[in-house]
């Protein structure tokens, strides 16, 4: 299935012959990275980081001669196994399923992968992935949130802290999908602490909802931008890895 003259494919939506052109030595091949089940509070959905993923690898697929691999949707997510639903991989078993992926689809000639990553725990195997990757001459990049966050403008987000099911977090799901969110459920929590989510007081950060921030002050206007940003700042990183394998640089 390909897009927009100019745009990507995404693998599953076409044959093996198909895929064996896409497939050239020069390609960047897309993984996005989002968890299927981990609790986001009691407005969000369980799926809401595979929800963000999936939309900006076609947000990615619609701008850039891409392959988009499919989601990935388990990783290391430590921090909300105490909220049920949600399901962590062990840091190796995370930093293993992502060095098979890429092994898989060198076979065919791309040796340059990059994980479009909707997760901060998921860091730290990522660069596992990676180093154990150039040891055998393949490259995996992958995007870093907070590197995005930076980019924002400073006034643009209210809460005095957060980093889950929050105010960016809700906001960004009320533009890119707001059938999921339900508002009326929304609310501000999280104490201050150290280490993992915790429905118990005295054990890391406690938030009986499961939100570290406040999700109350969202809207979709401040959604918009996030979005923007966040595709602005893939395409920018994904194209410099184009032009280098094209040549162009």
């Amino acid at each position: 299935m390909n897009n927009a003259e100019g745009g990507g494919i995404f693998l599953e939506h076409i044959t093996w012959l198909e895929a064996e052109q896409w497939l050239s030595p020069d390609r960047v091949v897309v993984i996005p990275l989002g968890a299927a089940a981990k609790e986001h509070g009691p407005h969000l959905p369980l799926s809401n980081d595979a929800i963000t993923a999936n939309w900006l690898a076609r947000e990615v697929c619609a701008r850039l001669p891409v392959v988009i691999a499919p989601l990935l949707n388990l990783h290391y997510y430590p921090a909300f196994v105490e909220y049920p639903g949600s399901i962590s991989l062990s840091d190796d078993t995370a930093r293993d399923v992502l060095i098979d992926v890429c092994r898989s689809l060198t076979r065919f000639g791309p040796t340059v992968f990059f994980v479009i990553n909707t997760g901060v725990s998921t860091e730290g195997p990522l660069t596992q992935s990676a180093r154990e990757l150039e040891r055998e001459g393949i490259e995996l990049h992958f995007s870093r949130l907070e590197s995005i966050y930076a980019t924002l403008p400073d006034d643009l987000f209210q809460q005095t802290h957060g980093t889950h099911a929050d105010e960016r977090e809700t906001s960004l799901m009320l533009h890119i999908a707001p059938d999921v969110v339900d508002m009326d459920k929304a609310v501000a929590d999280g104490s201050a602490g150290k280490g993992r989510l915790s429905r118990l007081r005295g054990q890391g950060v406690y938030s009986p909802s499961g939100v570290y921030g406040d999700a109350t002050l969202a809207n979709e206007r401040k959604g918009e931008q996030l979005a923007d940003a966040m595709v602005t700042a893939l395409c920018a990183e994904i194209s410099g890895l184009i032009r280098r394998e094209k040549g162009d640089e």
